[in-house]
């Protein structure tokens, strides 16, 4: 798609592991230190609820919400901007698509942000997707990695 963006990464830990920091503990690595994240809410299922607020090290506050529009347990879960609560249209910027799948004796991991438009994706890009991104996602295997052992 050409409107996608996408960072992917072998995490050394095998695919229960991930997925339980994945999907369980999102606030241990979704965005890039400094910054540290709060699930608020989180209804696992086609149509439910996501709610995360990000805080910055300068006090910064960045509500995330949406809904899940897919969550296929201990494979993927996909989630939107584009309606939150009770199905309210809300400004879109991106569906975003978490996926793993065994590898070798380990979990691929691929994180991928798909837009409405070009013009969103640059500016996502823009925005550091590509750093922050990677960053979450060394995050989430320096976990993984540590527990497997």
């Amino acid at each position: 798609m050409s409107n996608e963006l996408s960072i992917t990464r072998l995490i050394a830990a095998p695919p229960a592991k991930v997925w339980e920091v994945l999907a369980e503990r999102q606030n241990e690595w979704w965005c890039p230190t400094p910054w540290r994240a709060e699930v608020d809410e989180q209804d696992r299922r086609p149509g439910g609820v996501c709610k995360m607020t990000m805080f910055g090290p300068d006090g910064e506050v960045a509500p995330q919400n949406g809904i899940y529009l897919a969550y296929d347990e201990g494979r993927r879960f996909i989630t939107t901007d584009a309606v939150v609560d009770d199905f309210q249209p809300n400004g879109p910027f991106m569906i975003g698509i978490w996926e793993i799948a065994p590898e070798g004796e380990g979990t691929r991991y691929t994180a991928t942000a798909r837009h409405w438009t070009e013009e969103t994706m640059k500016q996502h890009a823009e925005m550091g997707f590509t750093e922050g991104w990677r960053a979450c996602a060394e995050q989430l295997a320096a976990i993984c990695e540590k527990e497997a052992g």
